[in-house]
C-alpha cells in the first residue's frame, strides 16, 4: 500500500489535514491507535466536556434563575447517570461524524499504532498484535497530548483523577479539589460546582487563567466564586494520598512553611499536558523531542527530516484543537506547492466555563512589556439591554488599540457567548482594523455583540454611548 501522505493521528489537526489533502488530490491514509476517530479533542476532551458544560449550565440556571423568570419547579435534581449516557452520544455521534467524512474523501483508515520503520515506511500494530506496513511519500505526525501527572500526586485514575476520568463520574462528589488553575482545571471544575460539588482549586501561580489577561482573570474568577468556587492562589501541592473512598491533598503556601491538607471525594490533577510523542519509532529517521517530547519544526511544520511533518500538540505553541486544524490545512497545502499562512497572534483561546472567556491579540500586559503605546476601552456586560434580559451580566469586553493608529492590537472577554463573540474580533483584526472600524459597524440591537462595539467606542476616544 503505497500513499502520497500517510497522517499518523485523528485528532482535529490529523483529520482535517487527512480531509484537506485528499480534497488537493493526494491519497492520503490516516492512522489511529484507538477504535475510533477524532483524538482526545472528540473523545475526552473539547466535545464531551462542552456537552457536560452545557448540562451543568442547565441545572444551575433551574436551580438558582428560573424562580427569576417565573418558572416554578418541583424536586429538581441531578441524574448523573443520564448526563453521561448524554456526554457518551454526543461523543459517538461527533466521532461517527468524522469515520463519514473519511470515507467521503477516500480515505483509508488504519487502527493501530503507527511508528517509523524508516521515513518512507510506517508500521502499524494492531491490539491483536498483528501488524502491517504503509509505504509513504509524506507523513503529518499529529499523535496529540496528554495530561500530564506527577509521581508525587499519585494518580490512579479511581480518586486520583484527570480530565478523562472526570468526564465519567456517575454520582455527584461532595468535595473535589482541582490542582491547576488553568483552563481544564476551570472548566471541569465549574461542572461539578454546579451540580452542587465543593471545590476547591489550588494554583501555584498568582491568578487563575495566567496565559491570558489580568482583567479576564479578575472577572472569571469572581463569577466562580459566586457558585461556591474556592482558591488557594500562590499555592503548591506536595503530596496526593488516596484511599478507595477518598483523598487527602497536601498543599503549601508558596515561598513559607505554612502548609494543610484538604480532603475531598476526587483530586482532579490539571497541570497541563505533554506532547504524545512516545513509541512513535522517530530514533528510526534520527528524530528527538525536547524535553516536553515536542518536536522542532521549521516555518512550514517540516521537521528535520524532509517530508516528516509535525502540527498540534505535539510542537510548540498553545495546544488548541483549532490550531491543530490550521496547521493540518497548513501542512497539506504546503505540500501540493501553495503558499499558506497562518498568524499565530490571531488564534483566539477560549475557556469554556460560564461566563465564557475569550481573548486574541495581544494582553495589556505584553503590550506593557514590549512598550507598545496602547489605549483600552471597556464596557460591562451589566450595562447592556440583552445581558439584563438573560440575567447573563457578568463580564466585559476590553479593546486594546494602538495609541497612534487606532489599530486593535488585542481583544479580551469575558461574558456570555464570547466564545462566538470573539470571531468578530478575529475577523477585524485579520484585517488590520481600527477600533473606530469596530464602533461604526451596525450591531443588531439588541445583542451581546453590542458589548464589543461600545469597548470599541471606549478605546477610540472614550465615547461609549451606554455607560
Amino acid at each position: 500500500m503505497k500513499y502520497d501522505l500517510t497522517v499518523i493521528g485523528s485528532g482535529p489537526g490529523g483529520y482535517v489535514a487527512a480531509i484537506r489533502a485528499a480534497q488537493l488530490g493526494l491519497k492520503t491514509a490516516i492512522i489511529e491507535r484507538y477504535p475510533t476517530l477524532g483524538g482526545t479533542c472528540l473523545n475526552v476532551g473539547c466535545i464531551p466536556s462542552k456537552a457536560l458544560l452545557d448540562s451543568s449550565e442547565h441545572y444551575h440556571n433551574a436551580a438558582e434563575k428560573f424562580a427569576l423568570h417565573g418558572i416554578q419547579l418541583k424536586d429538581l435534581k441531578v441524574d448523573m447517570p443520564q448526563m453521561i449516557k448524554r456526554k457518551n452520544e454526543v461523543v459517538a455521534q461527533t466521532c461517527d461524524g468524522v469515520a463519514f467524512l473519511m470515507k467521503k474523501n477516500k480515505i483509508d483508515v488504519f487502527h493501530g499504532h503507527g511508528s517509523f520503520q524508516d521515513k518512507n515506511t510506517i508500521l502499524v500494530t494492531k491490539d491483536d498484535g498483528s501488524a502491517e506496513t504503509i509505504s509513504t511519500d509524506k507523513t503529518i505526525i499529529a499523535t496529540g497530548s496528554k495530561p500530564i501527572t506527577r509521581a508525587a500526586f499519585n494518580y490512579d485514575k479511581k480518586r486520583v483523577i484527570t480530565s478523562t476520568e472526570a468526564l465519567n463520574i456517575t454520582k455527584v462528589p461532595k468535595r473535589m479539589v482541582v490542582i491547576g488553575g488553568g483552563v481544564i482545571g476551570l472548566e471541569l471544575g465549574s461542572v461539578y460546582a454546579r451540580l452542587g460539588t465543593e471545590v476547591e482549586v489550588v494554583e501555584f501561580a498568582d491568578r487563575i487563567i495566567a496565559g491570558m489577561d489580568k482583567d479576564c482573570s479578575k472577572e472569571l474568577m469572581r463569577a466562580l466564586k459566586k457558585i461556591g468556587v474556592k482558591f488557594h492562589l500562590k499555592h503548591a501541592v506536595t503530596e496526593v494520598k488516596a484511599t478507595s473512598r477518598s483523598v487527602t491533598v497536601s498543599v503549601q503556601k508558596r515561598d513559607t512553611d505554612t502548609t494543610f491538607d484538604l480532603k475531598a471525594d476526587y483530586c482532579l490533577v490539571a497541570i497541563g499536558r505533554r506532547a504524545y510523542t512516545d513509541k512513535l519509532g522517530l530514533e528510526n529517521i534520527g528524530l528527538g523531542t525536547d524535553d516536553r517530547g515536542r518536536i522542532e519544526v521549521n516555518d512550514h511544520l517540516e521537521t528535520s527530516i524532509p517530508g516528516i511533518y509535525a502540527i498540534g500538540d505535539v510542537v510548540k505553541g498553545a495546544m488548541l484543537a483549532h490550531k491543530a486544524e490550521e496547521e493540518g490545512v497548513f501542512v497539506a497545502e504546503t505540500i501540493v506547492g501553495q503558499k499558506p499562512h497562518i498568524d499565530y497572534n490571531l488564534i483566539p483561546g477560549v475557556v469554556y466555563t460560564w461566563p465564557e472567556v475569550a481573548g486574541v491579540g495581544q494582553t495589556e500586559g505584553q503590550l506593557k512589556e514590549a512598550g507598545v503605546p496602547y489605549k483600552a476601552g471597556k464596557f460591562p456586560f451589566k450595562a447592556l439591554g440583552r445581558a439584563r434580559a438573560s440575567t447573563d451580566t457578568e463580564g466585559m469586553i476590553k479593546v486594546l488599540a494602538h495609541k497612534e493608529t487606532d489599530e486593535i492590537l488585542g481583544v479580551h472577554m469575558v461574558g456570555p457567548r464570547t466564545a462566538d463573540i470573539i470571531a468578530e474580533a478575529v475577523a477585524l483584526m485579520e484585517f488590520r482594523a481600527s477600533a473606530e472600524d469596530a464602533s461604526r459597524m451596525s450591531h443588531a440591537h439588541p445583542t451581546y455583540t453590542e458589548a464589543f462595539k461600545e469597548a470599541a467606542l471606549a478605546a477610540t476616544d472614550n465615547r461609549p454611548l451606554h455607560i
